[in-house]
């Protein structure tokens, strides 16, 4: 199997950014945020399930999953968000194991928001790699994204890992709260280090 390298972060932290610079070395990312949304896009696999186990309330006029109505439910009842990654996180596990399987290249790198809170990937991955920020960065970064409010980020930065707990698995970690030559160099630096890593465990 592909060495492989679970990138996480908080909402707002950058993971995306710094999953671009890898690719930008020919490395393979498997992003578990767009996984989920093509799964719940209209005609995704887990469409028919999220419509009987909600309702067609939670069904766009396209056929997409109501992402806005969903969001609002899940935040307020733990039972529903139980219930909700009951349908999806298999199906996710699925695609990115049949990604992985089709990767090619040095090693891979699995994007996964809640690495820390699903409490298996640690075992998947032979490393974790943390994008790290200030909090009030974070704040600031998706209210301006998203147009949310300051209370709609905390509540969300609320339900996930805390920047402690994320910075107490990370094996290595980016500071993205740097400018950007910086933030290259450190995830060239990376990509070198990760090299030898597949090398010396056998990675194709």
């Amino acid at each position: 199997m592909t060495y492989a390298i679970g990138l996480t972060g908080g909402i707002g932290s950058g993971k995306t950014t710094v999953a671009n610079l890898f690719a930008a070395h020919g490395i393979a990312i498997i992003d578990t945020d767009a996984i989920a949304h093509g799964i719940t896009a209209p005609g995704g696999a887990a469409m028919p399930a999220i419509r009987r186990t909600f309702g067609d309330a939670f069904v766009a006029p396209d056929g997409s999953l109501d992402r806005a109505r969903m969001r609002e439910l899940v935040f307020a009842d733990n039972d529903a968000k139980a219930r909700l990654e009951a349908i999806t996180h298999p199906l996710i596990r699925t695609e990115c194991e049949r990604a992985a399987a089709d990767a090619s290249g040095p090693y891979l790198i699995f994007v996964v928001p809640l690495l820390v809170e699903s409490g298996t990937w640690r075992e998947r991955v032979q490393r974790i790699l943390v994008v790290d920020c200030p909090e009030e960065t974070q704040i600031a970064r998706v209210m301006a994204r998203n147009q949310f409010s300051r209370e709609q980020v905390l509540a969300i930065m609320a339900r996930q890992a805390t920047r402690a707990q994320r910075l107490a698995v990370a094996d290595d970690v980016v500071d993205n709260d740097t400018q950007h030559a910086a933030l290259t160099s450190r995830v060239d630096h990376l990509h070198a280090h990760y090299l030898k890593l597949s090398e010396n465990a056998g990675g194709q």
